[in-house]
């Protein structure tokens, strides 16, 4: 009986450093999608992640590119297409064993491995091609949308064409009104580091 109190004890105790993983709301034109951030795989990642949310980088910001099937990009660009300024190109952490599944978030870059900065991406399907291989680079998976997955499939039924530089945008801006990050993720990250 002893023996299952103090194991009953163990798992009470390491519930609130499972629960850790930080979330964020990110609510658009047409709808909110939460995503759970994955801290362990991807810790650099994240961080510049909610760098960006906290300061309030990416409320304005359109989904720029939106590939049906693929993936809907964002967070470089405001609503009349201007890039806006960002901070130091992150490494790259795609060989953290997470995968591009649908409805994962993964960083944007270049063909250079190490020059993400804040534009990333929700996968729309099982894209494969884009995960760590002995060959080659990744692009870094560091999140998943754990709520309105609806939403990301309503912005890639949006119709496109209408501008000519960003022939993959939708004509009518989805824009992220709000990101933030849940309260309750705060007090459970700042908890772990005080």
């Amino acid at each position: 009986m002893r023996l299952f109190c103090a194991l009953l004890l163990g798992v009470f105790l390491a519930l609130p450093a499972m629960a850790a993983n930080p979330k964020v709301d990110l609510k658009t034109d047409l709808g909110t999608i939460r995503i759970e951030l994955f801290t362990e795989k991807a810790p650099g990642t994240v961080n510049n992640f909610l760098g960006y949310v906290d300061s309030g980088f990416y409320d304005g910001v359109i989904f720029h590119r939106v590939i049906p099937g693929f993936m809907a990009q964002t967070g470089g660009l405001t609503f009349d297409f201007q890039k806006k300024e960002t901070g130091e190109p992150i490494a790259n952490e795609s060989a953290n064993g997470l995968r591009n599944t649908r409805g994962t978030l993964a960083m944007a870059r270049h063909s250079d491995p190490n020059t993400a900065t804040s534009q990333f991406f929700i996968n729309l399907a099982n894209n494969s091609h884009l995960d760590a291989s002995e060959e080659k680079p990744g692009y870094t998976v560091f999140g998943k949308v754990i709520e309105g997955m609806e939403v990301v499939d309503k912005i890639a039924a949006e119709p496109q064409g209408l501008y000519r530089a960003y022939p993959n945008a939708p004509n009518v801006p989805v824009r992220i009104l709000k990101a933030e990050r849940l309260a309750d993720t705060m007090k459970n990250q700042q908890s772990k580091e005080g």
